[in-house]
């Protein structure tokens, strides 16, 4: 066997070892040893070769940037239980609840702030559920359109910064969080659109699937109404600010004042705030948070090790090159590219994790995309929009599982009169996947919508520069020629290595 021949093999293993069920990360590792050593057996790399493999996990592991997963994961658990999901979705609903459809806008720009602050896809969906799905039941609301709009709602935050996703796709293409953050605000505000459009288009052709809830139903009115929504969502956009606009992930901001794990530490400070001005916070509050985010730390860094030793072996094994001439000979060019990268993504996430897709294939991607010549802030930006698919695939999707379970939980409880068929949760996550669908073509074909928000690329034409030197008649002036020559010298040198 020759060493460009093993690795498709290797990939192909790769494949098979991800749809057998075990651990990922410890798949991983144990595929990566085994193909390491029949390596070493075949003389195509030293065994010296394998003993970087500790420094290698080490530098991975010591990355300051991934500090920041374990902030925002103990920020959006205190949040998931303070209960501003419950506040909001009650305020909101009873603001637009009257209208066609008001419950599903509610749902829908609930979904979005709670996106913006907690990002985490299971409490949210969780809590949405808990509060909503009876109500939308009691009212007469569709069920394939209430559990579809509610799933749909919770994977928003996949998309909506400070998503935990952006962080990890920024960190794997070498990209700053910042300009993640503000590539992917046009994708999430076109989203949130996209499905309150559907909703509206339904409201007119089927107007008996999303009935209005009848005015004697709200409990508040007038002032009282509105004092309720904004004690809800100026805290929420008081938190956005803070912790987006310190690391310069808003739109508009140049600057940034912090790293993404100290604006993250000040999330988890204003997580903090907000849970106490709910009356929420205790120990078992700030103990079950503590927890939650454990679990999540420990599986990402276990993915980490499994995916770092597959990864140092493939590379040893000219995997990367085999992946580059792959993916550049495809017709297409940069389209082409494109749409077969995001296919293969798509049917990855039937089966796959977020972090393990960002942690194993993204890195044999990004490479590629970046000779190509393609934005990789654009780049990983469209990829997080495909990936959010992965929690509404049915049947194997998260958020339907979630769905699922809340569901019962309901049914047994008596909040809700008849059981939710698991039909009508898969049937009905299908036109909010075509939706997000929709959005990753509209995202390649018009990348405008992720690099509209960007700070613009300073260019300069070298050949234009003009440096006006000293004439004869100058010689008696102060700074002497010598010292105009160095300044001279010193503007072509920062010219240039701007237009580097």
């Amino acid at each position: 066997m020759h060493m460009e021949n093993f690795a498709p093999i290797m990939f192909a293993g790769l494949v098979i070892v991800m749809l057998m069920g075990f651990p990922v990360a410890f798949s991983l590792a144990a595929l990566g040893l085994y193909c390491g050593f029949f390596a070493i057996e075949m003389g195509w790399f030293p065994a010296s070769f394998m003993s970087n493999l500790p420094l290698n996990i080490f530098g991975i592991l010591s990355n300051d940037l991934l500090l920041a997963i374990p902030f925002f994961t103990f920020m959006g658990a205190i949040l998931e239980k303070c209960g501003l999901a419950e506040d909001m979705l009650d305020s909101m609903g009873q603001l637009f609840g009257p209208m066609r459809g008001g419950l599903g806008y509610s749902v829908i720009i609930v979904g979005f702030i709670l996106g913006a602050i907690t990002g985490t896809v299971a409490g949210q969906v969780i809590a949405m559920a808990l509060i909503s799905l009876p109500v939308m039941i009691r009212y007469g609301y569709n069920m394939r359109y209430a559990t579809g709009v509610l799933a749909a709602s919770g994977t928003i935050t996949q998309l909506v910064p400070p998503s935990l996703v952006l962080v990890v796709l920024a960190d794997q293409l070498g990209r700053s969080v910042g300009d993640m953050y503000k590539g992917a605000w046009g994708p999430s505000i076109l989203q949130v659109l996209i499905f309150a459009l559907y909703t509206f288009a339904l409201s007119l052709i089927k107007p008996s699937h999303v009935p209005g809830v009848p005015l004697e139903a709200r409990t508040l009115h007038g002032w009282a109404l509105w004092g309720k929504c904004l004690r809800g969502i100026i805290p929420s956009a008081v938190l956005i600010f803070a912790v987006l606009g310190s690391m310069g992930g808003l739109p508009g901001m140049n600057t940034a004042i912090a790293t993404p794990t100290e604006a993250g530490a000040m999330g988890c400070v204003g997580a903090l705030i907000l849970a106490a001005i709910h009356k929420r916070l205790d120990k078992g509050l700030i103990w079950g948070a503590m927890v939650a985010t454990m679990r999540l730390t420990a599986m990402v860094a276990f993915i980490l090790i499994g995916s770092r030793v597959f990864s140092m072996v493939f590379q040893g094994v000219d995997g990367a090159i085999w992946v580059e001439h792959l993916l550049t000979g495809l017709p297409g060019g940069q389209v082409g590219f494109l749409i077969v990268v995001n296919i293969f993504v798509f049917f990855l996430a039937f089966f796959l994790d977020f972090f393990e897709i960002a942690f194993i294939i993204v890195p044999m991607l990004g490479p590629v995309a970046d000779k190509m010549g393609i934005d990789l802030i654009w780049f990983g930006v469209l990829l997080c929009v495909n990936m959010q698919t992965s929690f509404m695939h049915p049947p194997f999707g998260f958020a339907l599982f979630y769905l699922r379970g809340i569901a019962d939980s309901l049914f047994k409880e008596k909040r809700i009169e008849k059981q939710v068929k698991s039909s009508d949760i898969y049937f009905g996550a299908i036109p909010w996947v075509i939706m997000q669908l929709i959005l990753v073509a509209i995202v390649i074909f018009v990348p405008q919508t992720v690099t509209m928000f960007l700070d613009k690329e300073l260019v300069v034409d070298v050949d234009k520069v003009v440096i006006d030197l000293p004439t004869d008649g100058e010689s008696d002036s102060s700074e002497t020629d010598s010292q105009k020559a160095d300044e001279d010298n010193t503007k072509l040198e920062e010219l240039l290595k701007q237009k580097n």
